[in-house]
């Protein structure tokens, strides 16, 4: 037997988490209610945290929750799941559906009306993924809950 390490750290539990499903993601009000879950779980976080989240990290929580859940409401059938999970400085944003194709991000047109929103969401998020699941896909989108995050440049030029 011999001993290994990874240079991969163990995924930390989250600090809080909740998700909420909605089945009748047609009915209209769905992106509307998933808003309003994630301003509802955020004015949660000084109970795990010291300290509350900045307004703009919450309105910017919730955009990315509201374009993740217009996807999965528009372009697949059935119920979506949403899964929040609060870290240390970011909250991780899962929104599951039932179709297995991935939202693919179009490119700029300012001349195009809609379709911007996997755009929104990369450009305001540290990370965006697409994982398969047995019964469709897991759009992940990782946002900084740090408010001199949204002050800094351009994060993605290196």
């Amino acid at each position: 037997m011999t001993d290994a390490m990874t240079a991969e750290p163990a995924a930390r539990e989250p600090l809080l988490s909740a998700s909420v499903v909605y089945d009748d993601a047609f009915g209209g009000g769905a992106i509307a209610a998933a808003r309003a879950f994630t301003a509802d779980f955020l004015a949660a976080a000084p109970s795990v945290q010291s300290e509350s989240v900045a307004d703009e990290r919450v309105e910017m929580a919730q955009l990315v929750v509201s374009e993740l859940v217009t996807n999965a409401v528009r372009h697949t059938l059935g119920p979506c799941r949403v899964l929040l999970e609060l870290r240390q400085d970011s909250l991780e944003i899962s929104v599951f559906d039932r179709a297995a194709a991935a939202p693919v991000p179009r490119g700029h047109d300012p001349r195009r009306i809609g379709q911007h929103g996997v755009e929104i969401v990369v450009a305001v998020c540290e990370s965006l993924s697409v994982e398969p699941t047995p019964e469709g896909k897991r759009v992940r989108a990782r946002l900084s809950l740090l408010p001199e995050y949204a002050d800094a440049p351009d994060r993605r030029q290196s």
